[in-house]
């Protein structure tokens, strides 16, 4: 099956969808309204398969992006939340609803999404068993959030290869995505979509933000001895807890509100001083006093309890980040908004 955002076999269709999100959500909007509900409806599901784009899809839409984005750059861009503030701010509450309703069921066939459903640690038994280049094929495609907690429980000796598999992983095409998946949902007894994602190191980085500091140890040791440019292109896209210092302050309180106060007096037990000012001056005065009383009241504590509260911060950050509510920003430079 043809890749569906090559730019040799974009449709028509697609064209629409990549040019609309290029324009922004003003410019969508005001075509958006131009449009018939049906047309609306095929442009949402359209946009809802793009999380980037290449200067080579740009050219296959408009020699003027090509002569502004050309080279080798990529635009991340937040594909649900463009189109549900498009189409919100197009269409009645209720057509609204209905085209966003259906669009999110489409979006339930996505390969292995049916893996949140499945115990990780049976998953992770079947998973295990695969060839590496094929474990590396499901990582990528897999949530993160299941990837990162298969790749920890792999054994050490693995990690690594593994690891370094999915940066390397080119596209895959979308037949063979479609065939492991069923093989794999079939031996697991479960009873699930376009495939075709390419893994990156993109894809590794946000694997290993979810795994404990022993694994990312074991991967970024074996990656460094195999591609030390590699691992240094990875360590500067990685977000790690003292990188929220670098945030706004408005997102930092928005953070805040999700991280419970046990969790976050742990992850300021080995903070630094930048840190803890970064923290302290994002809360209330009382607040703040009584994380300062429970800091100070704090007795030894477990250095992987620690690193466990710093990634729930992170991965609370990271997940507002993904619903577009704050920007996180580290290591995406080349971001176009």
């Amino acid at each position: 099956m043809a890749d569906a955002l090559n730019p040799e076999n974009m449709e028509g269709r697609m064209k629409a969808a990549i040019f609309l999100m290029v324009m922004g959500e003003d410019f969508a909007t005001q075509v958006f309204e131009k449009m018939s509900e049906e047309e609306i409806a095929e442009i949402a599901f359209e946009m809802s398969k793009v999380d980037h784009i290449t200067p080579e899809m740009l050219k296959a839409v408009s020699i003027e992006f090509v002569e502004k984005f050309e080279g080798e750059t990529k635009m991340i861009v937040e594909g649900d939340a463009f189109i549900k503030n498009v189409v919100s701010k197009t269409l009645q509450e209720k057509q609204a609803n209905a085209i966003l309703e259906d669009l999110e069921k489409k979006k339930q066939d996505k390969p292995f999404i049916w893996s949140r459903n499945i115990n990780v640690g049976t998953l992770a038994g079947y998973v295990e068993g695969e060839h590496p280049q094929t474990i590396a094929m499901i990582l990528a495609h897999m949530p993160t959030e299941i990837s990162s907690e298969i790749l920890m429980s792999l054994p050490e000796e693995r990690k690594g290869d593994i690891a370094l598999r999915v940066a390397r992983l080119g596209q895959i095409s979308e037949d063979v995505v479609r065939d492991v998946d069923k093989a794999l949902k079939m031996e697991l007894s479960g009873a699930v979509g376009p495939g075709g994602k390419a893994g990156g190191l993109e894809v590794l980085v946000d694997i290993i933000n979810g795994v404990d500091k022993s694994t990312e140890d074991a991967v970024m040791e074996f990656v460094e001895e195999d591609d030390a440019e590699m691992a240094a292109e990875i360590r500067n896209l990685m977000f790690v807890f003292e990188d929220l210092t670098n945030i706004d302050d408005m997102a930092m309180r928005e953070i805040l509100k999700k991280v419970e106060g046990q969790q976050l007096t742990y992850a300021l037990k080995t903070a630094t001083e930048e840190m803890k000012d970064k923290i302290f001056s994002n809360l209330s005065q009382r607040a703040g006093e009584m994380l300062k009383d429970d800091l100070e009241a704090m007795g030894p504590v477990r250095l992987t309890e620690v690193e466990e509260a710093q990634q729930a911060v992170v991965r609370a950050a990271k997940e507002l980040e993904a619903d577009g509510t704050i920007t996180l920003g580290k290591g995406k430079d080349d971001v176009l908004v």
